[in-house]
């Protein structure tokens, strides 16, 4: 994060901030909200520990490993400056933090803003100026301009036993679809071309409050999953579905999907496919229907897209499970796959399932699923060669440029490297694919940039 050069004397004496956002987006949104409520009140944002006068570590706590990056990055903070605010999952433990380091200054819960700007607050009293408006409408942003997520609820209702996420953030809470809607008008107004939703459970949207309607735009909108959808569809941005469980009414979004209106590629935390496994997760909707749901859906669009994750090893796990997963798999034929070995998480139902799968059992099995998804993937993108795609530009390099096609989230999927001229950082181009390899794709940029 840079700091603009300081031209005036507010911006000389005004309090600077740094902030360390560790986890996964929906975290991310949280630190852009404290910073944007902050800058709205004349902080400057540091690029570095030592030039702040105080530090927020948005933490977090889902994993064993996740804590333990936590707790690094908060002794990092600490040994660099000494002001140190905790924030976020790992905040709902605070005996751990404070065991550690006892010295920080504060320690809150995930999306407690209030806390955390109060505690900015006595840390480095911010100085008022109530004619200088140092905040854009869209707020902070600590992705690149062109793309931004949107965070549409908080907490879950679903009670996995590999999961204390209703431990750290509650039960399901939505934001009334009228403050999601106003909030990715700015930002497609501030330059975003891609919007990208997120949430703990994106189809369960609005199922809390009753999928209440509002008035917007001389019509009557539902706080539901497919309004939504349908309303980001018309604000002329890429919009991308993160955390979608498969609840029957979700086949609805692939009508929105052909017609252009919503990304062709949707996010499906599978994390198994065997019943046994998946009874032991608890996993919420009908998994033992997948299969065919998943063929419907590529009936239904074509051209789509579908990434999940998945957890190998889990408590109970047999070598015949475990099989049973990758037979779904070579029929499954996703396209995009995460996969990650079972940690046994303080506080998850699921430590207390027996037996437990040893750690080399958990490595050895972790290698051959990521062999098979491999040559699925390899396979897939092989097919893609010879066709022109729509590619956002993340980055500029020294030998082209690196996007990413509909079929790519940031971060977590495949790029394109492109080659080309004269296009920038958010620019949509139709790239020519000549090449692939088993997670990225080659090409040539065919035009200049297009419209959204």
């Amino acid at each position: 994060m840079t700091v603009k050069k300081k031209t005036n004397t507010r911006e000389e004496t005004a309090p600077t901030v740094g902030v360390v956002s560790l986890g996964c987006p929906k975290a991310l949104v949280d630190s852009e909200r404290i910073l944007t409520q902050l800058r709205s009140e004349g902080y400057q944002l540091s690029p570095s520990y030592e030039g702040a006068d105080v530090v927020i570590v948005n933490t977090c706590g889902f994993l064993d490993s996740a804590k333990k990056e936590s707790l690094e990055a908060i002794g990092e903070a600490m040994d660099a400056n000494g002001k140190v605010i905790v924030t976020g999952c790992m905040g709902a433990e605070p005996e751990t933090i404070m065991k550690a380091y006892p010295k920080v200054l504060a320690v809150t819960g995930p999306h407690q803003y209030e806390a955390v700007v109060s505690a900015v607050h006595d840390a480095a009293p911010p100085i008022h100026d109530p004619y200088v408006d140092l905040v854009p409408p869209q707020g902070i942003k600590l992705t690149p301009r062109h793309y931004a997520y949107l965070k549409i609820s908080e907490g879950c209702n679903n009670r996995c036993t590999f999961c204390i996420i209703p431990k750290l953030r509650g039960d399901l809470v939505s934001r009334p679809i009228i403050q999601v809607l106003a909030e990715a008008e700015r930002l497609v107004k501030a330059g975003v071309k891609e919007i990208l939703v997120i949430s703990q459970d994106t189809s369960a949207y609005g199922i809390d409050m009753k999928y209440q309607a509002y008035p917007w735009k001389n019509r009557t909108i539902r706080t539901k999953f497919i309004d939504l959808c349908r309303e980001l569809g018309e604000l002329g941005a890429w919009v991308r579905l993160h955390y979608v469980y498969p609840y029957p009414h979700v086949d609805e979004v692939f009508g929105l999907m052909n017609e252009g209106k919503v990304l062709p590629y949707i996010d499906i935390p599978f994390q198994h496919a065997s019943p046994n496994v998946l009874k032991n997760m608890r996993r919420p909707a009908h998994q033992e229907k997948t299969l065919e749901r998943i063929h419907d859906w590529r009936r239904m669009c074509p051209d789509l897209t579908i990434r999940s994750t998945f957890i190998v090893g889990f408590p109970g796990e047999t070598d015949a499970d475990f099989e049973f997963l990758l037979d779904w798999m070579k029929e499954a034929q996703l396209d995009r796959v995460g996969c990650f070995k079972y940690e046994a998480v303080g506080g998850a139902k699921a430590n207390e399932i027996q037996p437990a799968v040893p750690e080399e059992v958990k490595e050895e099995r972790w290698h051959r699923f990521m062999q098979v998804q491999q040559a699925i993937s390899t396979a897939k993108l092989k097919a893609k060669v010879g066709r022109t795609l729509p590619v956002i530009i993340d980055e500029l390099t020294e030998n082209g440029y690196i996007g990413r096609s509909s079929a790519d989230a940031p971060e977590i999927d495949g790029t394109v490297h492109v080659t080309g001229k004269g296009l920038k950082q958010g620019d949509i181009v139709n790239v020519k694919i000549t090449k692939s390899d088993e997670y990225d794709l080659f090409g040539k940029a065919q035009s200049a940039a297009i419209a959204v």
